[in-house]
């Protein structure tokens, strides 16, 4: 008498052939990832990105940011504006690297070109916002921009004629009637 039927015993064959299987497999997407993270964190980065997929161009973008290469973090950040949830992400990022690189020269007394960074963090916080109106991150740092470089107010922008012509005489400072 067997303890074990044939059956049995092909039951198990199968089992554990496909269980080889699921480890070879896991093995090659470990491999894979291993390599792609290589790839990320050697700088070695190949000069057409257009290939790679989105969340190993947004890693790469913030290796590169963390090492201080903000230039290619930018441009691999504006690669990703065209995706919806990563997009958003690069966005964001972007719009930091920018306010950093801005108080930076302003540190460094380049305050024209620390005002031309923060107009365009600005400006893609307000992207941002515009599609994602609960982003209270976005929201808080396009508040601490705006008081770093506020906006020009529209009625500072018309011409001064038009602007004392529309100012009534009670509002004005300093102004009195000739009441006694």
């Amino acid at each position: 008498m067997t303890l074990i039927s044939p059956r049995t015993t092909r039951v198990v064959w199968w089992l554990l052939a496909a269980a080889f299987v699921a480890v070879a497999a896991d093995g090659a997407l470990w491999w894979r990832d291993q390599r792609r993270n290589a790839l990320i964190t050697s700088g070695a980065v190949p000069a057409d990105v257009s290939g790679l997929p989105a969340p190993m161009r947004f890693a790469q973008a913030h290796a590169l940011a963390a090492a201080g290469d903000d230039e290619a973090a930018l441009i691999r950040y504006g690669s990703l504006q065209g995706d919806s949830i990563l997009g958003q992400a690069a966005r964001y990022n972007s719009a930091n690297l920018l306010m950093r690189q801005a108080v930076a020269l302003r540190a460094e007394e380049k305050f024209g070109q620390a005002l031309a960074l923060v107009e365009l963090a600005k400006e893609h916080y307000r992207d941002l916002l515009r599609h994602d109106p609960g982003h209270w991150n976005a929201r808080y740092n396009l508040e601490r921009a705006q008081r770093l470089v506020p906006d020009p107010e529209e009625a500072e922008l018309a011409a001064p004629s038009e602007r004392r012509a529309e100012r009534a005489a009670t509002t004005m400072r300093g102004f009195s009637p000739g009441l006694p």
